[in-house]
């Protein structure tokens, strides 16, 4: 069974073809990721429907190019959409919170910490956080562009084990099925390459900014990153149920590499020059037999500049370099907290990002 799942739902199969956000089909998707939730998977959320449901909700004037127009039916529709799926996972006893994020947030370290962090609190505490591009304040420098990718930079944001893209098609076919009666069904994809990328076809539909290409881009990201992804229609019975317990629905895309190998890259890929933390004899233990998160009682030194979120080595007592690591707190911080108990940090402070300088899911053991 699947342990973390991000479910994708396009505006296509959130309207059933309709310019009107489809109700019934809402309401069985929600009681599918209730019962994910209720067999131990959690579930993360990246919805479209904020643009159509602010268009619905203004009568349907007449569509326009301008981005603030575009940006001003996302600003109406994102609070509509939002108060429906609280009523409708309200009637499974789930409560849900809203993530609104754009290609800044990340981007930059701090950000992405922050998000990863909220995301993960989130789910520690039961809460299905639904996510959607900040539409109504994004330009083109910091727009992802579209929520499948979206839910690709989610999934390797929250370490999901699988992506599930649902769309109005059963997957990835060999042709247009809606031209082609020759045109099959792909069930599995081992690898991204040009040659699945020439299946894909044109965008979506006026009602969304999709199409079967940004899927193909979405696969790549998330099986570069270690998390399978799978396609398949939102339509389909118990579709979300049937995937997680690994039946063969749409296509499935096997991840590229192991999702923690991928994770460490990334972690290690931008270490800043110098930044270093010396812990003492039991900390170094704790991280590297016992597989521990780094606490501020541990630090015995810092030194370099590193701003929150960052990589930064951590070495032992003798200066050895034993892992690195994303800091949780900025340089200046990290050296009035040397030495200091986690429950003291906020005192010290003035505030608190958390227990750890260094969460052991952000450490990568040399």
């Amino acid at each position: 069974m699947t342990r973390r799942m991000v479910v994708k739902l396009g505006t296509s199969v959130l309207t059933d073809g309709t310019d009107r956000l489809h109700r019934p089909r809402m309401v069985d998707l929600a009681r599918q990721m209730a019962q994910l939730r209720e067999r131990d998977t959690e579930v993360v959320l990246v919805s479209s429907g904020a643009v159509l449901a602010g268009w619905e909700q203004l009568g349907f004037p007449r569509r326009q190019r301008a981005i603030a127009h575009k940006q001003a039916l996302a600003a109406v529709g994102q609070g509509r959409l939002m108060h429906l799926y609280a009523q409708l996972f309200e009637i499974y006893g789930v409560t849900v919170a809203q993530a609104l994020l754009t290609r800044a947030d990340l981007r930059d370290r701090a950000r992405y910490l922050n998000a990863r962090n909220t995301l993960l609190a989130c789910l520690d505490a039961g809460v299905l956080p639904i996510i959607n591009e900040n539409d109504a304040v994004a330009v083109d420098e910091i727009r992802v562009g579209d929520n499948d990718n979206l839910s690709a930079y989610v999934a390797n944001l929250v370490d999901a084990d699988l992506l599930v893209i649902l769309t109005d098609i059963a997957g990835l076919y060999s042709a247009d099925p809606r031209s082609d009666p020759q045109a099959a069904l792909i069930e599995h994809v081992p690898a991204v390459n040009d040659e699945v990328f020439a299946l894909a076809g044109a965008a979506g539909s006026h009602r969304g900014t999709g199409g079967m290409r940004t899927k193909i881009e979405a696969a790549q990201l998330a099986t570069r990153s270690g998390v399978a992804l799978a396609i398949a229609a939102g339509a389909a019975p118990d579709v979300l149920l049937r995937i997680a317990q690994g039946e063969s629905v749409g296509t499935f895309f096997a991840p590229a590499e192991s999702r923690l190998e991928s994770r460490k890259r990334w972690i290690m890929a931008e270490r800043v020059h110098n930044a270093r933390l010396t812990v003492d004899a039991g900390a170094a233990l704790a991280i590297c037999e016992h597989g521990r998160s780094l606490l501020p009682a541990g630090v015995v030194a810092c030194a370099g500049e590193w701003r929150r979120g960052q990589t930064v080595a951590i070495c032992g007592p003798d200066g050895t370099r034993i892992a690195c690591g994303l800091a949780q707190y900025a340089a200046h911080e990290v050296a009035r907290l040397c030495g200091a108990q986690s429950d003291a940090i906020e005192t010290i402070l003035g505030y608190s990002y958390g227990a750890e300088i260094v969460h052991r899911d952000d450490l990568v053991i040399i």
